[in-house]
């Protein structure tokens, strides 16, 4: 496995000092060079005639190697560190989001009628017609963001506590791209009834729930009760958020090597909630020829204890991952790092599509085999071809809530994935870019839009 590529996960800013002499500073740089890692911004602190303060952001490839640059920094003789700080840790200090009012009170006036005894008359017009609380309230542009912290990342079982950090982030993305507001709701309770009810307890403060980081295969129960009575939308993001943006790369990988979804064999790998609900995307999207496999090989009908979401993507052949990918023209991975190697990849068809998106390490680093691939995407934003889920759910939310949809349908998914897909230009299609980027202000907007007119077609729309 080759080393993994420095990126601002494991970034450190360090502040230090050292004599005011011409060519220290870059000794400093050279050390950072010779350590592996890749020096960011540097600010000078204060200068005089004996002595440079300077600040240094520099990125590491892990803790360890963070560790490995400041020691090969202290080796310098003239040069003393003040202080480092792990720049992620610091920008998590006291949380990342925050409660900020959309109006000021500024007189009694404001206050009578923004609490009581003026909020009195809103309460009343909402009991007697309840629709007016999309239209009184914050509920028609919010959303819960439920974990019970059995699958975080790909961490596994940390916790409630553990698990907010994430769902902090994730309201930050609702909020930062598609102006929904969304709270982290993490619950200390890992019992299926009790997280379904739960969430129907709160669900009127809410326009729709994005489940996260939920284990299989009670993401898939829960899931599905929530839907089924709930009359607002659920999505779980790990399942569908995933295959949406798959998919939609798949589209436009499909049209470099001229080939149709009908025609391939797809390897899947991974069958937990995100390789499921590929699978099932996918199908639904016209492929015919699924593998899907797991920690002990190809899920065959011949494996006893199969769950349910097994089962419906049993095939009759029996083998390993490796005997799955002869002569298969995609791999997907959302499973463990490591597990597909350059000979494996390379026993598949011609024109081979490789969509390595465990994360932070690949089941194959790209490296090992660029030359062997027609195209290979990844889940890390530091590699070409980034699968990320911030590509769907912001405007699968700020369409199903647009239009007030009861529900996210199948058909909100395909269509969310051909508007994704369709933002890269022909002419702009190569290996490297089969995705648009996360910043690019086109997504939301052409999600949206094609989630609404799906809800539309399907009756679900409600405004």
């Amino acid at each position: 496995m080759v080393n993994l590529t420095p990126n601002s996960s494991f970034s450190l800013k360090i502040r230090l000092t050292y004599p005011n002499h011409p060519g220290i500073l870059a000794s400093i740089t050279r050390a950072i060079a010779e350590a592996g890692g890749n020096l960011g911004q540097i600010d000078l602190v204060e200068q005089n005639r004996n002595t440079v303060i300077r600040d240094l952001d520099i990125d590491a490839a892990s803790t360890e190697h963070a560790e490995q640059i400041v020691q090969g920094i202290r080796a310098l003789t003239d040069v003393k560190i003040i202080e480092y700080k792990d720049r992620t840790f610091n920008l998590h200090r006291g949380g990342k989001i925050g409660m900020h009012n959309k109006l000021s009170l500024d007189s009694q006036g404001d206050l009578a009628m923004a609490y009581t005894p003026g909020v009195g008359r809103i309460c009343n017009a909402i009991a007697q017609d309840p629709e007016q609380v999309y239209q009184l309230t914050i509920k028609g542009n919010t959303v819960a963001i439920v974990s019970d912290g059995s699958a975080v990342l790909g961490l596994g079982n940390l916790g409630a506590e553990a698990a907010l950090p994430v769902m902090e982030g994730k309201a930050m993305l609702f909020k930062e791209f598609a102006g929904i507001d969304a709270f982290p709701i993490c619950l200390a309770n890992q019992d299926t009834d009790m997280i379904v009810e739960t969430v129907k307890n709160i669900a009127p403060v809410f326009g729709g729930v994005n489940l996260e980081d939920i284990s299989a295969p009670r993401c898939f129960e829960i899931e599905e009760r929530l839907r089924q009575e709930l009359d607002i939308p659920v999505f779980h993001d790990d399942q569908h958020g995933t295959a949406i943006v798959t998919l939609a790369a798949l589209i436009n990988a499909l049209k470099l090597v001229n080939k149709s979804l009908e025609s391939v064999k797809i390897v899947i790998n991974g069958a937990g909630a995100a390789g499921v609900s590929i699978a099932k995307l996918l199908r639904k999207a016209g492929a015919e020829k699924i593998c899907l496999c797991d920690s002990k090989g190809i899920i065959s009908k011949s494996r006893s204890n199969l769950t349910q979401q097994k089962q419906e993507f049993a095939v009759e052949a029996t083998g390993s991952l490796a005997d799955a990918l002869q002569g298969a023209d995609i791999f997907v991975g959302v499973s463990a790092p490591g597990v597909v190697t350059p000979e494996m990849v390379r026993s598949m068809a011609v024109d081979r599509i490789v969509m390595a998106m465990a994360n932070p390490i690949p089941e194959i680093q790209p490296e090992l085999i660029r030359d062997d691939v027609a195209v290979i995407a990844t889940g890390r934003s530091d590699y070409p071809n980034q699968i990320n889920n911030v590509l769907a759910f912001p405007g699968v939310f700020r369409g199903a809530l647009n239009c007030r949809a009861s529900a996210i349908t199948i058909n909100m998914y395909l269509e969310a994935a051909k508007a994704i897909a369709s933002l890269v230009d022909p002419t702009d299609l190569n290996r490297e870019q089969i995705i648009p980027s996360v910043f690019d202000e086109r997504v939301v907007k052409a999600v949206a839009a094609a989630v609404q007119q799906a809800a539309q077609q399907d009756g679900v729309a409600h405004c």
